[in-house]
């Protein structure tokens, strides 16, 4: 009887640490009202899987005490004593997880949601302090619960949930997004042509030792003539919420677009944005216990630059951005990022997989000359590319635009599962064989792009702008997390861009002020090509123009300036 006693302890501890898992959830997602069904649902969920796991935890951990213990361990069916160290435990790893997603994700909360966040972690932890205060005091005077040690576990196991989910507050939907400005007399706009090749995954680290061995001539043609800026990036660092920041200017807290997707509970239509991190909860996303949603263009809650661009009669050829589907109109083209899903289908002339419905065919027939679909993830990735940098070559060929920006997947892809071979070190496994044979994969899908860079630089101009941005870089994966991808089958995974390594710009043009530039962010990437265009720069913008990248002769006679926002 003595060990469902324990059961019944260890099962309430895990539904308090699936409570505190909740209310991070709804932390990470303010938009959720705190009074719905939405909240129940989540906690059913959470409680599903973390509590039973955490009972599970707390039982086995009882076990293990009465197995080297001298005496009988023989709790009531809901002990003080007990329940005082569990709930002082859930309460402190609940903290530790709140304060590393306050810290982890410093750019998806507006300043006062922010301040709500960590007052809530604050008093989680001040909680759990008091809970362990309990506990070492129970244990001291070695008697069992008492009325009144009842009662003030109670009251800080209530205050522990209490405070945080007040701080955090009621919730409620987010703020409409920028509407569309028109204006009387588009200013003059400046006749140079931007060219904007965007990379994922793409590092610096991984660059120079090829440039190096002159194993990537157009890399380094910009690296020795051009200007080099490093990119602090943004968590959760997926391609959504990255190149959404570098198309509006704005932090996720301004533009919306938090991640790559919505989730939602089992049985629930209302979708939150984010999932805790540092505690493996995409595993339930994996497990089909979540369901996700890929977002659409309808995240958008500020304009990106192409819209802003139209509003000034600069066109833009904007191919496999993310978040374009559906496409929306523009003064150019948009060729959007699901494209190569619909290609094919009945959607493909609904009008929202491309704009205008002209280059639809144009698009079709680029993506005709790939071949055979690819089974490979990599190489299918990589075909992809090819077919989007020919459609924007194409479409571009008979509408000329003076933005045009092409977005290149393979290179991410493959450094997930290619980068353990591509460099030494790090990874025990791997053999001499596996390094010979896999370790010139990744090599090749540098080197594609770098080919692509060199078709670039053959059609610029005197007075237009190339810029190479890649919005974040790749590393290797953690000990731990390499386990887990083990355990889910996935042994293959050996780089990550989860901890938010720095991405890169690379400018080249007769502007430019060639070398090495301070550390900037992807924020000031639409500011730059604003100031570029001689188009004035959003106040409420979060990056700056980086006049910096560009020489005297340029910025001399070219100020500066501002609107107050370009979303209102």
């Amino acid at each position: 009887m003595r060990f469902l006693r324990m059961l019944t302890n260890a099962l309430l501890a895990g539904a308090l640490g699936a409570a505190y898992l909740t209310i991070l959830l709804l932390q990470l997602n303010p938009q959720v009202p705190l009074a719905s069904g939405s909240v129940w649902r989540w906690y059913l969920t959470l409680a599903g899987f973390y509590g039973v796991h955490l009972a599970l935890l707390f039982y086995v951990l009882m076990l293990l005490r009465e197995f080297v213990s001298f005496g009988a361990f023989s709790p009531g069916w809901i002990s003080v004593r007990l329940l005082a160290w569990l709930s002082a435990t859930a309460a402190a790893v609940a903290s530790l997880l709140m304060w590393l997603n306050l810290r982890g994700f410093p750019n998806l909360f507006d300043e006062e949601a922010a301040r709500r966040f960590a007052f809530g972690a604050g008093a989680t932890t001040v909680a759990a302090v008091v809970l362990l205060g309990i506990a070492v005091a129970h244990y001291s005077s070695g008697r069992r619960g008492s009325r009144v040690g009842a009662a003030l576990l109670a009251i800080a196991i209530t205050g522990s949930l209490a405070l945080p989910a007040a701080a955090r507050g009621a919730g409620g939907e987010p703020r409409l997004g920028g509407r569309r400005v028109t204006l009387a007399s588009p200013p003059q706009r400046a006749t140079a042509r931007i060219v904007l090749l965007l990379l994922d995954g793409a590092s610096l680290e991984y660059v120079w030792p090829r440039v190096a061995a002159s194993r990537l001539p157009n890399f380094g043609r910009l690296l020795d003539s051009g200007a080099l800026m490093d990119l602090a990036t943004i968590r959760p660092t997926q391609p959504d919420p990255v190149w959404a920041a570098v198309a509006t200017g704005m932090y996720p807290a301004k533009n919306g677009v938090r991640s790559a997707s919505s989730y939602f509970a089992p049985g629930d239509e209302r979708a939150v944005d984010l999932l805790p991190s540092h505690c493996f909860s995409h595993i339930l996303v994996r497990l089909g216990v979540v369901r996700d949603r890929p977002n659409t263009s309808a995240a958008w809650r500020t304009r990106p630059l192409w819209s802003i661009l139209t509003d000034y009669g600069i066109s833009a050829g904007i191919v496999r951005w993310p978040l374009t589907y559906p496409a929306e109109p523009l003064t150019g083209f948009m060729v959007t990022d699901r494209f190569h899903q619909l290609v094919g289908s009945m959607f493909e002339f609904d009008g929202r997989a491309a704009y205008p419905d002209d280059v639809v065919a144009v698009a079709r027939e680029a993506f005709a000359g790939t071949g055979p679909a690819a089974a490979d993830v990599v190489a299918a990735s990589a075909r992809r590319d090819e077919a989007y940098a020919r459609a924007a070559r194409d479409i571009g060929a008979t509408k000329p635009v003076d933005v045009e920006a092409v977005r290149y997947q393979a290179i991410d892809a493959a450094s997930h599962i290619y980068m353990r071979y591509a460099q030494g070190g790090g990874f025990g496994d791997v053999t001499v064989a596996e390094r010979e044979r896999f370790g010139p994969v990744l090599d090749r899908y540098y080197a594609y792009v770098d080919a692509e860079i060199g078709k670039a630089l053959e059609r610029l101009s005197p007075g237009d702008l190339l810029l190479v941005i890649s919005g974040f870089g790749m590393q290797r994966v953690d000990p731990v997390k390499h386990a887990a991808a083990r355990l889910l089958r996935d042994p293959e995974l050996s780089g990550t861009h989860e901890n938010g390594p720095d991405g890169f710009l690379l400018a080249y043009g007769s502007s430019v002020r060639p070398g090495r530039k301070p550390r900037g962010s992807i924020v000031d990437v639409t500011p730059t090509i604003l100031y570029y265009l001689g188009v004035p720069i959003g106040r409420d913008m979060d990056g700056y123009a980086r006049a910096d990248v560009f020489n005297d002769a340029f910025t001399s006679a070219r100020p500066i300036t501002y609107i107050p926002s370009h979303g209102r």
